[in-house]
């Protein structure tokens, strides 16, 4: 389906005195030939603006392009249930993170050797494989970062499956995804899913330039205090990965203590509305271990 943002000035005058500009401004919009007044009323009640005298709107175009989310637009009706995968596939040999052991698929029961286990007729294939639990999409409990958290067993269902998601579209060229950047969305309770376009390297040497998107600590404290569920992102890390970060980690620090689960390497999320789905990412119940992958998936 074909969405549209308008890009426009604005003036916005206040009948109590004062005013705001804005240049280049832009907006979700629900089609095309969108009118100014419209274009108005959208910016006054995505800005959630209180006693509003004039806006003044110069300078607009229409163009095509994804809707990023807001007040003013609801999304749009699908008409069924739809499945979105959100998951890497995992496969022998891949690579999640560069340096890291690649997972090993390997046979422990062939078809050929099974017949002679069972009747004539009757064959089972029963695979095997060897990874690190950091393979694929996965997701970081407490434990990962802290001793005494809670590990796959100890986080409740409700952080993991069935949760309102919404989509944070990162402006292409943006690294750092700070507390300005997440403040205009209501995240409580929901698996919030930082959108940065940067699945589209994986399993390349790109994936891990240093360039990579990431949460900073700041807009990690932001989600804590606003009551986030959970926290996914389609980069190779929620962290900033580069030297100068010294392996802080200040982000999966802020979450985890907090005992919000992160899932990372998610892909496909471009395939999502900006609010309006379900999100899940539900590991096996492993004693002891702090990740492991996910099949993440949203229903639409």
């Amino acid at each position: 389906m074909v969405e549209y943002r308008t890009v426009f000035d604005a003036e916005v005058v206040f009948s109590n005195g004062g005013g705001l500009r804005t240049d280049g401004f832009r907006l979700d919009v629900p089609h095309p030939d969108v009118t100014d007044d419209e274009v108005a009323a959208l910016l006054v009640r995505h800005l959630g603006l209180l006693m509003v005298g004039e806006v003044r709107i110069t300078n607009r175009t229409v163009v095509e392009e994804p809707h990023k989310g807001g007040r003013g637009v609801e999304p749009p009706a699908s008409g069924g249930r739809r499945l979105v995968e959100l998951s890497h596939v995992i496969t022998d040999g891949m690579v999640t993170l560069p340096g890291w052991p690649a997972p090993k698929v390997t046979d422990w029961l062939t078809r050929e050797e099974s017949r002679n286990r069972y009747a004539p007729g009757v064959e089972f294939h029963v695979a095997r494989i060897d990874m690190i639990a950091n393979t694929g999409t996965y997701v970081d409990m407490p434990s990962h970062r802290f001793a005494d958290g809670p590990d796959l067993t100890g986080v409740p269902l409700d952080r993991l499956a069935d949760l309102p998601g919404l989509v944070v579209r990162v402006p292409a060229g943006t690294r750092a995804v700070d507390r300005l950047m997440l403040a205009p969305y209501d995240v409580a309770g929901c698996a919030v899913l930082l959108h940065t376009g940067w699945d589209e390297r994986f399993g390349t040497d790109a994936y891990a330039a240093a360039e990579a998107p990431y949460l900073t600590g700041d807009g990690a404290q932001w989600l804590v205090e606003s009551g986030a569920a959970l926290v996914g992102i389609d980069s190779i890390n929620i962290d900033d990965m580069t030297p100068a970060a010294a392996g802080q980690r200040p982000a999966h620090t802020g979450l985890l203590a907090a005992g919000v689960p992160i899932v990372e390497h998610l892909t496909g999320l471009d395939a999502l509305p900006p609010t309006g789905f379900r999100f899940t990412a539900a590991p096996l119940r492993v004693a002891g271990m702090g990740t492991f992958p996910v099949r993440a998936f949203a229903v639409v």
